[in-house]
């Protein structure tokens, strides 16, 4: 398959997916966090994708493995946010799991593609 734009990239369809379950999960949050732990974690949530997107449309390799890099930083920002939901009762582990096993799955896709990135020159 060739890719033709970012929405072609396994990650991007897959950090797409995860950011659509943490909407769900937000659903679930307390009334009174809304503008706090919720709207954090629907930001780490966004920004995987966004980031993929928008560093796909970069001119250079380089660039894209930057915004890459921000990508995976935000996975890291997002788990440790579910966690917490989880540490305090907001979210309980059984809803929580399912989409850290698939934040993991992103953070590993995410890794394989900077690794190629940086491996293989601009053409």
């Amino acid at each position: 398959m060739t890719i033709r734009n970012y929405r072609d990239l396994a990650v991007w369809t897959k950090a797409m997916g995860v950011a659509k379950a943490v909407y769900a999960l937000a659903e679930l949050m307390p009334k009174k966090e809304e503008y706090r732990l919720t709207a954090q974690m629907i930001r780490a949530a966004i920004s995987v994708p966004a980031n993929i997107a928008e560093g796909r449309t970069r001119a250079t390799r380089k660039d894209f493995a930057h915004f890459i890099s921000i990508a995976r930083g935000s996975t890291a920002e997002l788990e440790t946010l579910l966690m917490l939901a989880v540490d305090v009762a907001f979210l309980s582990a059984r809803d929580v799991d399912p989409v850290l096993s698939d934040i993991e799955e992103v953070g590993r896709m995410l890794n394989a593609l900077h690794a190629k990135l940086k491996a293989t020159p601009n053409p």
